[in-house]
């Protein structure tokens, strides 16, 4: 099995927080999204991750890195391929197309999920859906009495489905969707300007080709900042069972801990009230506060604050302040 991850887009709606690191790298209940997507990719399926195609922009050698590494860690071989011109996602999937043979699963990096089902390996694809209750901002799926996908309806104006298409595809053969999207390059078939996945998926319907859904149980958004602190919650809540949420290296004096929460590394915690639902990262102090639903990244100094549903970067001092905040990497805030 084979996982390709297009991630080249500059993430804008999350600024600043993607102004130094690019979105999929943002921390989740202490990982980066790219890495809980593809771990919990790997728990649904029966079969052992061979590759990960990592679609990047030009994000320098150390964020190339921390991708193989992430790979690594589901015991798969990483790449790292380039996209220098946002053209769609058919595109997009093209740059790894040296990846697209065998068994392939296609996910783009801005979304978690909560899956309950394991993946069907047998079936000629599966799109991964999620019942939504607006579904006229989504792509959503039709389908037939024998649970096989009919339609593909984009942004639909009238109601003709709620499984909304989360951006997950598997493909039993991906040399067959390699060849389909080289004919759409061939060809300059597109969609607003842009090459489209869901064009060659219709082509690959209309010739036989029979798609389930994969019905999950619940769809993550990291688009935005509040978007992303809630799917730090809900990622927390999955996982409080675990150990080592709060790392044995972290030193915590004076403080009440109200789980779930994660505290990284070298953390320290002094005379504060940290959770529940917060994320801490590794070598970040945190004093004199209380602090609720909220991210704080690596290597930062938050003091005499009170902050809740709030996101801050790496290497951020924030003394003072009662607020819901949205602060990038390398900031000095003071009152």
């Amino acid at each position: 099995m084979k996982i390709i991850v297009p991630m080249a887009g500059m993430g804008k709606r999350m600024r600043p927080h993607t102004l130094t690191v690019p979105k999929p790298l943002v921390p989740i209940a202490g990982k980066p999204i790219v890495q809980r997507l593809v771990e919990d990719i790997a728990k649904v399926c029966h079969e052992p991750i061979e590759q990960v195609a990592f679609i990047i922009g030009d994000f320098g050698k150390e964020v190339e890195q921390k991708l193989l590494d992430i790979a690594a860690s589901v015991g798969a071989k990483g790449t790292i391929h380039y996209q220098d011109q946002p053209l769609g996602t058919a595109h997009a999937i093209m740059c790894a197309k040296e990846a697209l043979d065998g068994k392939v699963v296609v996910a783009f990096a801005d979304t978690l999920f909560k899956a309950d089902f394991k993946l069907d390996t047998s079936s000629d694809g599966t799109i991964w859906v999620q019942q939504v209750a607006d579904p006229s901002a989504f792509g959503v799926i039709k389908m037939n009495g024998q649970n096989e996908i009919t339609d593909f309806v984009e942004k639909p104006t009238e109601f003709v489905s709620d499984l909304a298409i989360i951006g997950i595809y598997y493909f039993q053969d991906g040399a067959y969707l390699r060849s389909e999207l080289q004919y759409l390059l061939d060809n300059n078939i597109t969609d607003k300007g842009e090459y489209q996945l869901t064009n060659a998926l219709e082509n690959m319907k209309n010739k036989g080709t029979k798609f389930v859904p994969g019905k999950i149980s619940e769809w993550l958004d990291c688009g935005n900042k509040n978007a992303t602190v809630y799917t730090n919650q809900r990622y927390l809540e999955y996982i409080k069972d675990e150990k080592d949420l709060v790392s044995p290296s972290a030193r915590i004096t004076n403080s009440v801990i109200i789980p779930p929460v994660f505290i990284g590394d070298e953390a320290v915690i002094t005379n504060s009230v940290v959770g529940p639902h917060v994320s801490v990262g590794k070598k970040t102090g945190i004093s004199d506060t209380v602090i609720s639903n909220s991210i704080v990244q690596e290597s930062s100094d938050v003091r005499n604050s009170n902050l809740t549903n709030s996101m801050v970067g790496s290497f951020v001092t924030l003394q003072g302040k009662q607020s819901d905040l949205s602060v990038g990497d390398y900031n000095t805030i003071r009152d």
